[in-house]
């Protein structure tokens, strides 16, 4: 009877892997192409006033109600148009989009750092100073923010930048705080922490020291959405006639043209632009967003973790 006998399959080396320099989570292309379009938005007063004159912005500096340079009756000293005020729109759009993206920032931050507060006390320490900050959150939401700031901002005779974003800001802490409040209570019951407690680390130190730092991806995430929200809520109480009226911003362009029947006049670039610069600041806040979700996230960009 014939027997079989299995010869030794011979080990085969095992293939050197190249480390590549450039494979990092931060080199996200959603990230990086949303950084580029939001800095060149905040980035264009100071860029664009090296190669256009932005005093062009005043009233009664240009022609009236002149289209834009590629259409026909338009010229190349005003590329996007006039509007009925005689503002060069190049400049208005180059002025008022730092401006309306300054007061998303000041409110995102004043919201986010009331947030980030409230959630790691709460997620921290628990008990009764827990339900009573969570109590408090999910209470502030119900509240329908827009229509309370158009009645705060009626009673406010001048409105200024940094009055709108502190506005604004009274209603952007429950979001970071309910989030900030769910990645402290995750993280408290890591080891690392239980050991930093357990060595005599203070509450300060193992907040900031030792949580901080896993959950910065999260809070960025979290910024970039109070950002866009900000920046939503400013541009809707502009509309309304109810923002800055003597800096231009891409709110009160839109309102000034609803003001003046642009859409009926068929002067559809100035509200077109406006609305065109919004676009890409919230497309570009959306995509950062989504970058920093799969830095934070390995499984969102494909990793494979070891269990």
């Amino acid at each position: 009877m014939a027997t079989l006998t299995a010869e030794p399959v011979a080990a085969q080396p095992a293939k050197a892997t190249r480390i590549n320099r450039w494979d990092s989570p931060w080199l996200n292309p959603k990230l990086i192409i949303g950084l580029i379009m939001v800095l060149s938005v905040a980035l264009s007063g100071v860029i664009g006033g090296m190669f256009w004159d932005l005093r062009l912005a005043r009233v009664g500096t240009s022609p009236q109600d002149l289209p834009p340079a590629f259409m026909p009756g338009g010229t190349w000293a005003h590329p996007l148009g006039t509007e009925n005020s005689g503002r060069d729109m190049l400049a208005v759009i180059l002025t008022g989009a730092p401006r309306s993206f300054r007061i998303g920032l000041i409110a995102a931050t004043i919201g986010l750092l009331v947030g980030v507060v409230l959630g790691c006390v709460a997620g921290f320490l628990g008990g009764w100073v827990d339900r009573v900050i969570l109590i408090a959150s999910d209470a502030w939401i119900t509240i329908p923010s827009l229509a309370v700031l158009i009645v705060i901002s009626a009673f406010v005779r001048q409105i200024s930048a940094e009055t709108m974003a502190v506005l604004i800001a009274m209603f952007a802490w429950p979001g970071p705080t309910r989030l900030i409040r769910a990645q402290v209570l995750t993280l408290r019951e890591r080891g690392y922490i239980r050991m930093a407690r357990l060595s005599g680390a203070n509450t300060f130190d193992v907040i900031f020291r030792e949580m901080m730092p896993n959950m910065l991806p999260y809070i960025a995430a979290s910024f970039t959405g109070n950002v866009s929200g900000a920046i939503l809520a400013s541009a809707g109480l502009e509309a309304l006639g109810l923002g800055p009226t003597r800096i231009p911003t891409l709110g009160m362009t839109i309102f000034y043209a609803n003001q003046a029947s642009a859409v009926i006049r068929g002067m559809w670039w100035w509200w077109g632009f406006p609305f065109l610069v919004l676009a890409i600041i919230f497309s570009g806040l959306f995509l950062i967003a989504i970058g920093l979700d799969e830095v934070a996230n390995p499984r969102l960009r494909g990793l494979q973790v070891k269990q």
